[in-house]
């Protein structure tokens, strides 16, 4: 493990029970890190998640869910093309979790969320998730105080679940400034071919920019847990977003130690003719 990863990994790492002001977190700091030698670090970032997840996936044993969190365009799906693009879809799933459909409204809210877990040897990476009803439900008052207030311990006790039975949880809350969402909006408008992701309802969200920020913040400081760690990433700059969830992903994984399996036969002698 080098040594900046394992130095990135403790300082975004949201410790249980601090607080969290985001005001205070530099969404442009790269940690010691340059851009003309991130590309090889990510490439030797992606090159280590590649050969964990064969481990993982050959030894069938470890759950590994990962959850991707940030307010609009700040880069889920670009995080997900380029660090989660290492893993083998045999053994690796995305589920993005948009408005809630009829059927999943008719049950409990994190009803949607437990289907879509990792079993043994998967590693499932949610696009936003079960944290959805602490924010979008808070900003837009969907239910009220005391019923979206009580989620934060519901969600812990999921999460404590799922890590109970074998779940390492990772999530990452990407980070960035009001003027960075605004760049990158008008990049979508200013380019055909992703014009398609904008939406007028964008603009009103963007109006929301402080009341997202005081939810962020409290979904951070409840939420963070010793089984289910929130990292904070810096993401205006897209190539050390990039960097610092491959590094601290690959770090947590590598913690598992997984291995390839022996094989069930006595293969010793055999030879394919």
């Amino acid at each position: 493990m080098a040594p900046q990863s394992r130095d990135l990994r403790s300082a975004l790492r949201v410790r249980p029970g601090s607080r969290v002001d985001l005001a205070k977190v530099d969404p442009a700091a790269t940690h010691g890190h340059t851009k003309p030698k991130s590309e090889a670090e990510l490439a030797a970032g992606v090159e280590r998640l590649t050969d964990l997840q064969d481990r993982i996936w050959a030894e069938g044993r470890h759950k590994v869910l990962v959850v991707l969190q940030g307010i609009d365009a700040a880069g889920k799906d670009g995080t997900v093309r380029h660090v989660m693009s290492a893993f083998n879809p045999q053994g690796c799933s995305v589920t993005p979790f948009k408005a809630p459909s009829a059927d999943e409204l008719a049950h409990d809210y994190l009803w949607r969320i437990h289907r879509r877990v990792p079993g043994k040897g998967e590693i499932v990476v949610f696009n936003r998730s079960h944290y959805e009803d602490v924010l979008v439900v808070r900003v837009h008052d969907l239910v009220p105080k005391e019923v979206w207030s009580r989620r934060y311990d519901e969600i812990n006790a999921f999460e404590k679940l799922l890590a109970d039975e074998g779940t390492t949880i990772v999530k990452f809350f990407l980070l960035i400034d009001r003027d960075e969402q605004r760049a990158r909006f008008q990049a979508r408008l200013d380019d055909p071919t992703k014009r398609w992701k904008f939406r007028t309802g964008d603009l009103e969200e963007r109006k929301r920019w402080d009341d997202y920020v005081a939810a962020f913040e409290d979904m951070l400081e409840r939420c963070s847990t010793d089984v289910a760690p929130w990292y904070v990433i810096p993401a205006n700059r897209k190539w050390f977003r990039n960097l610092a969830v491959a590094e601290i992903l690959a770090d947590t994984l590598d913690e598992l130690k997984p291995r390839y399996p022996e094989p069930e036969e006595d293969l010793t002698g055999v030879v394919v003719e």
